[in-house]
């Protein structure tokens, strides 16, 4: 099966279980916008409940707000998104369809990691135990050839994307003899930019209504709020904001599902530090986040780092977590030192003094911003591609969700073997018991075994089953999801069981232990 057809599978599984349904399908939807069902909702947030709490609980100097949605226009003046928050945007004449410039290249270069890994295989399977991968990576004149083009196809890319040169974006898709992914053919246009912010109007309808935009980012918010939130919260620095909500762009290409939307749901965190002391806590918080990730254990290969080599105007270094996906490596995590640009501009702007006034050292000074940015929308993305599994059984198949037991939307299901002879009573006892403190399901319809296939495809860690001998002896049968292994426990231990595996604290202790 290759991966395109997985995530296809995964798509549909998303639908049929009730994770993620398209939006106003009854009226054919609309293009990249979706709706979380009653187990992406719970999966969703779980995984803000793990972000959260890892920033502004493991974390003594971080606080969190929750900024309006709607702010003043003069904030995105500022923030450089009015005059600069733009695409590079090219159509194919023959197909109709638009594509971002620069999206077009990367999968041109991402093709070409894919022609070296299939070199290297069929190396593999010719030379066997003696194969030297990275000799053969170095020396093979079949792979030099394609990473040369590869690079020079990336440098080229970064350098008109710096200089804003779309000209050059255009020749660079001419040269390379990119076609479109529908038409296939290369009649393209010239490339042109598109801001991507949303606009909408606020106050009296009529001549005294003012445009304002829907926030393309939650950063501004904190930023906005730099001196609340320091004054009230007496906070010294080093310290940070941390913040979950949503923001809305106008994404032309949109694609590969809730990975790319128009109104997405970020976690952000902006670390205010000393000037010069940044490139400190840009690698800490690169660190910090990879193992917030890692200890989810998907496997450490799953997750890399991808350095910018074009800096966005307010930045001095910036990199990405990017994850495995199907579709290729992707960003699903942004680590951006964003020196004092946005303090400093929204001084300007507004005319207010945002500086702090460091006690150490007696002086004043706006201080520098290390930013942690991550798409909530793309984090249920990896958890799903990473957790969704098929199983080739003895005499049987599963599809089972291995999402780590904290994430997991439903954290056990209590199933009574049969509907009668007093076992639906006791197990709804389990469930009054169990149900303050996760959340639980009952479930009574069909076979055992089909009820175990269907909490194995919903990424159910446990399934516990009442049976005629836990009316004698107040024992029950844990079923877990990953091993199928079932063990006799006793009633009174279940609540110790599930709060073990589903609980945070062993995700966090790794965190810092690795640390």
């Amino acid at each position: 099966m290759t991966q395109e057809e997985l995530f296809k599978k995964l798509i549909a599984h998303c639908k049929e279980y009730g994770f993620i349904f398209p939006s106003s399908e009854i009226y054919d939807g609309l293009s990249a916008v979706y709706d979380y069902g009653q187990l992406g909702v719970e999966l969703k947030n779980n995984i803000k409940r793990y972000w959260w709490e890892a920033m502004v609980r493991l974390g003594e100097n971080i606080v969190g707000i929750d900024a309006a949605i709607f702010m003043h226009p003069r904030v995105w003046e500022a923030s450089g998104h009015v005059g600069a928050f733009n695409d590079p945007l090219i159509d194919n004449k023959d197909s109709k369809k638009r594509y971002r410039a620069d999206v077009l290249i990367e999968d041109w270069i991402a093709k070409q990691d894919e022609k070296i890994d299939k070199e290297v295989a069929k190396a593999r399977k010719r030379f066997g135990d003696s194969f030297d991968e990275p000799l053969f990576r170095q020396t093979n004149s079949r792979i030099l050839e394609i990473a040369q083009k590869r690079d020079s196809a990336n440098s080229h890319m970064v350098a008109a994307l710096t200089d804003g040169n779309l000209a050059a974006l255009k020749e660079l898709i001419e040269d390379l003899e990119i076609a479109c992914p529908v038409s296939g053919t290369k009649n393209w246009t010239h490339v042109r930019q598109f801001n991507l912010m949303f606009e909408t109007k606020i106050g009296s309808v009529g001549d005294n209504a003012s445009t304002i935009y829907l926030r393309p980012e939650t950063a501004q918010g904190i930023f906005v709020n730099f001196l609340n939130v320091q004054k009230s919260g007496r906070m010294k620095i080093p310290f940070g904001i941390a913040q979950i909500g949503k923001a809305f762009r106008n994404e032309i290409v949109a694609r590969q599902f809730i990975f790319r939307m128009r109104e997405f749901e970020q976690m952000e965190m902006q670390f205010f530090v000393r000037p010069g002391e940044e490139m400190k806590w840009f690698d800490y918080w690169k660190n910090f986040r990879m193992r917030w990730h890692r200890t989810l254990g998907f496997g450490d290969d799953m997750y890399r780092f991808h350095d910018h080599e074009k800096l966005a105007h307010y930045a001095n270094a910036a990199t990405d977590i990017e994850f495995n996906f199907p579709f290729g490596f992707k960003e699903v995590e942004g680590i951006h030192s964003r020196t004092d640009f946005d303090l400093s501009n929204h001084a300007k702007f507004s005319g207010r003094k945002i500086q702090y006034f460091d006690p150490e050292t007696g002086e004043s000074y706006t201080p520098y911003v290390i930013e942690t940015s991550i798409g909530v929308d793309r984090m249920v993305l990896q958890v799903l591609s990473a957790a969704f599994h098929e199983e080739q059984l003895d005499n049987d198949s599963r599809t089972v969700l291995r999402i780590p037991a904290p994430l997991a939307p439903v954290k056990a299901a209590i199933l009574p073997l049969v509907k009668k002879d007093g076992l639906p009573e006791m197990a709804h006892r389990i469930i009054d018991d169990l149900k303050f403190d996760f959340n639980v399901v009952y479930d009574e319809k069909d076979s055992i075994g089909k009820r175990y296939r269907r909490n194995d495809a919903i990424g159910t860690p446990f399934c516990i089953t009442v049976d005629h001998q836990s009316l004698e002896d107040g024992t029950v049968t844990i079923r877990h999801r990953d091993t199928m292994e079932q063990q006799r426990v006793p009633v009174d231990q279940l609540h110790a069981i599930v709060e073990k595996e589903t609980g945070f604290r062993k995700l966090f202790k790794d965190i810092v232990t690795e640390a």
